[in-house]
């Protein structure tokens, strides 16, 4: 398990903390047909499990998108690894996590990030195939953050094809986007979803089936895209299942 920030790639990027905001490689780059383009998103309770991951509250310098995910503990978030650590920065201080942020209203509070678990091949290289993070945050007022809006399940070996809707913050809007499409194969490891918008920030956006269950999160290769029309995620397969356990352990 490690921790580490990102190069600029999707991330939002600050002035003032460029260097340490890594760029959230968010996701997307094209096919030979034109994919649909996202919307903004609708509030819902659903929804409302995304949230943006910050420096020191949610009007700060933004890092990424991250989600609430099912846990023993209550308190786990799933995004990208290069969201939150690198191997050039180190572990990014001073996040928070912001569920339901929209025009700068807040309504559940944001959250402190207390710890990151990152695959060790992450960690010592930005290896992308390993670029999936699960993150805790504390609780406020004694409450956890799953108490408060709900988590999605974490669903691994789904494989492709899957019909999906992704759900994130770019980090030149006040709401959140989403698109719905069905995910691809880009390789044996990795996989695509094909709709435009998704630019810096929606890094860590959570991949989420109809029936609820994260099956991926923007990320993995070129740091989940190099263009807003085609984004990736690292395959949930084992791996994921693996350091989910670590996470929870």
């Amino acid at each position: 398990m490690a921790s580490r920030p990102v190069r600029p790639a999707r991330t939002a990027q600050a002035a003032v903390l460029a260097a340490l905001l890594l760029a959230a490689g968010a996701a997307c780059g094209g096919g030979d047909e034109q994919p649909p383009s996202a919307a903004v998103a609708p509030p819902s309770p659903a929804g409302d499990r995304v949230g943006t991951l910050s420096i020191r509250d949610a009007q700060g310098p933004r890092a990424c998108t991250a989600s609430v995910v099912h846990s023993p503990r209550r308190n786990l978030l799933v995004t990208a690894a290069h969201c939150v650590q690198s191997r050039r920065i180190g572990l990014l201080d001073g996040l928070v996590f912001t569920p339901g942020y929209r025009n700068g209203y807040s309504p559940y509070g944001s959250w402190p990030v207390q710890s990151i678990t990152v695959d060790p091949r992450w960690a010592a290289e930005d290896d992308p195939e390993y670029d999936v993070a699960f993150v805790t945050v504390r609780a406020i007022g004694g409450r956890e953050v799953e108490d408060a809006v709900g988590g999605n399940p974490l669903a691994t070996g789904q494989g492709v094809g899957l019909a999906v809707s992704v759900t994130g913050y770019p980090n030149e809007s006040d709401e959140p986007i989403t698109c719905s499409a069905r995910t691809s194969s880009q390789s044996p490891t990795q996989e695509r979803f094909d709709c435009g918008g998704y630019t810096n920030g929606t890094s860590g956006s959570p991949w989420v089936t109809p029936a609820g269950a994260v099956v991926g999160v923007i990320g993995g290769y070129q740091e989940g895209g190099e263009t807003d029309g085609t984004s990736y995620s690292v395959a949930f397969d084992e791996r994921v299942a693996e350091l989910y356990r670590r996470a929870t352990a």
